[in-house]
């Protein structure tokens, strides 16, 4: 990127630092061959895989188990031009070791939404990409009007 575009490249740990303190993300998946985008709360799981739980019945859950998705959070200040964004791309994979849901069930993400019949979702960090907005109201260090 150029450095006079208002952006900065983030590092994979930068990311995942931004990741670990966002509440909301989004993933994004192909249903019936069209992109589909769904919020979620999330976790991330040894700082590096997004872990997400939702409804074993859920759409959700039978579209994404076993695919490349991406999933996307990011955290904006509209009134000061600024934010970031962040996106994992990577292999979903529902977790099917007992132990290892036993696991997640007490260090994992809560949902929002009860479901008799929770699973949790791994999606590996195979790519971590994000960017900062920086500078925010100003161009080439002069601020511009509202």
């Amino acid at each position: 990127m150029n450095p006079n575009d208002g952006f900065r490249e983030l590092g994979r740990q930068e990311c995942l630092d931004r990741l670990g303190g966002a509440p909301i993300g989004r993933v994004v998946h192909t249903r019936n061959a069209l992109p589909a985008v769904v919020p979620v709360n999330f976790g991330l799981d040894g700082e590096s895989a997004v872990v997400l739980r939702t409804s074993a019945d859920s759409e959700l859950a039978r579209s994404i188990d076993g695919v490349v998705v991406a999933f996307e959070a990011d955290a904006v200040d509209a009134a000061a031009h600024s934010g970031w964004s962040v996106v994992v791309t990577g292999h979903a994979l529902v977790v099917s070791d007992p132990a290892e849901h036993d696991h997640l069930i007490r260090t994992g993400p809560r949902s929002w939404v009860a479901s008799p019949r929770d699973v949790f979702i791994r999606i590996a960090s195979e790519l971590v990409t994000g960017r900062e907005l920086v500078g925010g109201r100003t161009l080439y260090g002069v601020e511009l009007p509202l």
